[in-house]
This record gives C-alpha cells, structure tokens and sequence, in this order.
C-alpha cells in the first residue's frame, strides 16, 4: 500500500511498542545520577507532546533542594495516610503498599498546569479539561522515553494541590497534577505494581472497546 512509506521499520517499531508494554509505574530506585544529557532529552520529549491548540499547558519543576524534596516526601506521607483511612476495609492493606520514590530517586520533578488558562479558547470551550489531558500527554512522552533510556519513572498523586502549590510558589491560577520520580532501578517491575501487590487486575481490552454506542462490544 501507498501508505507504508510512512511505516518504521520492524526493528523500529518493535522497540516502540517495547517501552508502551514495559513501561511500569516505578517505585523502588537506586539513586545514581543521571546523565545531564539524558535528562535533557526526557525534557524535549515532553516538550514535543500535543497539546490542544498548541497551548503547552505543561510546567515543570526540578528539585533539586534537599530541603524542598523532604517538604515534598512530608506532604505525599499526609496525604498518604488519609488516603488510607479513605479506604475503609482495605487501609491496613494499603498502607503496606510502596506508593512513592522521593527519597530514594535520583530527580524529582512536580508537573503543574500553567496559569491564565482561561485565555486559550481553541479545543476547550466545551472540554476545558483538554488542558489536563494534554499535560499527560507530556508526561506519557517523558515516561516511555525514560524507559527506551533505561530509566525508571512513578507518578505520584498523593498531595494536596494546594500545599504542594504553596511550597513551590506556584501562581494562582496554575495548579501542580503530578510528582515524577525518575531514576535508574536494579529492574523493572514484571506486571504493574498494583498488579504483583493484587491490589487490582488490569480489565480486559475487550471490555473496553465499545462499537457505535455505549457497551455495544465489538465483533471479534
């Protein structure tokens, strides 16, 4: 077909759908530094990501004070505990999950929508969370360059916006969506964390995929 001049090659894409199906949500890390240079390219990845009307809503914060990592690991350690208490039966279980790397990482970095949001119309009159989904997109580029670079990435949820954005001086208006622990690691996680722990098994993808209306499964 006409098309397939566009197509990688084997080798090439092969090594694409490697890092989508071996990236892992990391947890454990070794804290070696990494490569200014491989830093560097995780950040242009980011930067390449689409973004709705090329508003690039994505800001990123290195941590590189020791004192600000440890105000970081105290604010995800609160939230933590009453994520736990959320959780009803299952605390007890959850507490002995290993949800976050700060301390033991080589970077952390905090990923925050921009301010003055409201000024890009195109893509989100109707949808303005586009924002959001284009920040993960950035992060996703950042994730499966890190693993085709031999790195580890978690994204860290447990945090309140508001604390994290006050002991970062984030503006108003601009909110913090993720805390990235990047590093090498001894391995990578055979299945999802979450997954190995048994704390929820991935769905099937053909509970997912719906044809022409909602739950209307495919034909296979």
């Amino acid at each position: 077909m006409s098309q397939d001049k566009y197509r990688f090659n084997e080798q090439d894409r092969e090594a694409v759908y490697r890092a989508i199906g071996e990236r892992r949500d990391m947890r454990h890390f070794i804290a070696d530094p990494i490569d200014q240079d491989i830093l560097q390219r995780l950040f242009q990845a980011a930067w390449q990501a689409p973004s709705v009307g090329l508003m690039q809503p994505w800001r990123i914060i290195r941590i590189t004070d020791t004192g600000i990592r440890n105000a970081i690991h105290q604010i995800v350690e609160n939230e933590r505990v009453l994520t736990a208490e959320a959780l009803g039966e299952r605390e007890m279980e959850f507490l002995q999950l290993k949800v976050e790397g700060i301390k033991d990482c080589a970077e952390v970095l905090v990923v925050s929508l921009m301010d003055k949001r409201e000024s890009h119309i195109f893509g989100r009159r109707t949808l303005p969370e586009m924002d959001l989904a284009s920040v993960s997109c950035a992060i996703q580029n950042m994730w499966l360059a890190a693993r085709a670079e031999g790195l580890g990435m978690g994204w860290v949820s447990l945090f309140d916006p508001k604390q994290l954005a006050d002991l970062l001086a984030i503006p108003d208006g601009a909110c913090p969506v993720a805390i990235l622990c990047l590093g090498h690691v001894d391995d990578f996680y055979q299945q999802p964390m979450l997954e190995q722990e048994n704390w929820r098994q991935r769905q099937p993808l053909d509970e997912l995929i719906f044809e022409n209306r909602w739950e209307n499964k495919t034909k296979t």
